[in-house]
């Protein structure tokens, strides 16, 4: 059983207060949507529960099976796919799983390879020199970046953003998967993303 806790998380930008008292608790097969209108910090509480952004006052907690996890143990289950995840023009599809690959210590062969861009929509692309791809198989990459570790916790920023219908059941796909055997939260103001998630959280900032 995976868990994690948002305790009274601020965060300020100088002297203005985007996210104010956000607390909240899940564990594996909760989901969560995180709701708000532009600009009232949805992507900023995504980012601090991804650790890629510091609160300036709370904390996140992660814990497996009653062990609180520390900062490195999460990030090796955790999975964020957003507008930073940067990919690498310069490589194919498969060098850039390779590269991710590489950086969390996983073994990755061709084929598994083959197996995870098949997951996305993208067999027999992965010879295929990134920055040639649309901007919606370069959204389908970064989704098969974020399944390479078959993660605990998964965070998604706009998750169908860029995607076509196809793109779109993939992405539906991939969020009922982990529905089922760990943690998702996504952070969108799109309605009829609303759905992916059980539970909701809205922002007022």
């Amino acid at each position: 059983m995976y868990r994690l806790e948002a305790k009274k998380i601020f965060r300020n930008f100088g002297y203005r207060r985007v996210l104010k008292d956000i607390s909240f608790s899940l564990k594996t097969g909760d989901s969560l949507a995180i709701r708000g209108k532009n600009g009232s910090g949805k992507t900023t509480l995504l980012r601090i529960l991804a650790g890629l952004s510091a609160p300036t006052k709370g904390q996140v907690i992660f814990e497996h099976e009653g062990k609180t996890l520390n900062r490195s143990e999460a990030k090796q289950r955790l999975s964020y796919v957003g507008p930073e995840l940067t990919l690498y023009d310069s490589l194919t599809a498969a060098e850039n799983l390779k590269f991710f690959a590489t950086m969390r210590g996983i073994s990755l062969d061709k084929p598994l390879i083959d197996k995870i861009l098949d997951m996305v929509g993208l067999d027999g692309r992965g010879r295929d020199f990134y920055r040639a791809y649309s901007s919606g198989m370069k959204q389908r990459l970064k989704y098969a970046t974020a399944l390479l570790n078959d993660p605990a916790y998964l965070l998604l920023d706009e998750p169908t953003a860029n995607l076509d219908d196809d793109g779109k059941k993939i992405v539906s796909q991939i969020i009922n998967r982990q529905r089922e055997n760990g943690i998702l939260i996504i952070a969108t103001n799109e309605k009829e993303e609303y759905d992916f998630a059980e539970k909701q959280y809205r922002l007022n900032g």
